[in-house]
């Protein structure tokens, strides 16, 4: 029997490989919003940073956020072409679904472009979408697929890359895999205990269908 029935996944640095243009486009956003300038050390130290402490090192204020978020959307749909998905990600929503289990993502990236990018087959295979979420927003939209899908809170699992999402599934009282490929590095998410460490899209497939 499946330890969890309805498995949520965030989008970038976890289904699709968009960091590199997130990276690119954040040296753009950072110009028009005044963004303090870091040396290549000292961004690489922010993938050990939660949300609120890389908008702190970066001088960004809370006010700025919802229009940084909307500005990159923006630029990103633009740019849609660009964005690329993990190799086995195809493989890993074909195999989870085909083998009775609900699935949905929870993400701050739009759903028009997260389905541009997933394509056609595998958006079918997407029960849930909570899309555009703001920063700090992910724990209620988490518990609003609960609701929808009647999942128990220990019957559902939130796999994400970032801390911002272990302290949403946390908040909404689900368990959280953790994924050691996307924009936080594993060690920064090992140290806050996740329910589930995962390693290869093909250790998710193994350990939950």
């Amino acid at each position: 029997m499946a330890k969890y029935r309805l498995i949520l996944f965030d989008f970038d640095g976890t289904l699709a490989d968009t960091l590199p243009w997130f990276q690119s486009a954040f040296h753009v956003i950072g110009g028009k919003y005044g963004f303090k300038k870091l040396d290549p050390a000292e961004y690489e130290k922010l993938r050990d940073y939660d949300s609120k402490q890389i908008l702190k090192a970066l001088g960004v204020p809370f006010w700025k956020v919802p229009l940084i978020a909307k500005d990159m959307m923006s630029l990103m749909a633009q740019h849609i072409r660009e964005a690329k998905l993990f190799p086995d990600t195809h493989m890993l929503l074909q195999t989870l679904s085909s083998r009775g289990l609900t699935l949905g993502i929870v993400s701050s990236n739009s759903e028009e472009n997260i389905r541009h990018v997933l394509g056609q087959e595998i958006t079918a295979r997407i029960l849930f979408y909570e899309c555009g979420v703001s920063m700090f927003g992910k724990a209620a939209k988490l518990k609003k697929v609960l609701r929808q899908s009647r999942t128990a809170p220990d019957q559902a699992l939130y796999i994400g890359d970032e801390l911002r999402d272990l302290q949403a599934a946390k908040a909404a009282g689900i368990p959280f895999g953790a994924v050691s490929w996307g924009y936080n590095r594993a060690e920064a998410l090992q140290r806050q205990v996740p329910t589930e460490m995962f390693c290869s899209m093909a250790e998710i497939v193994k350990r939950l269908a």
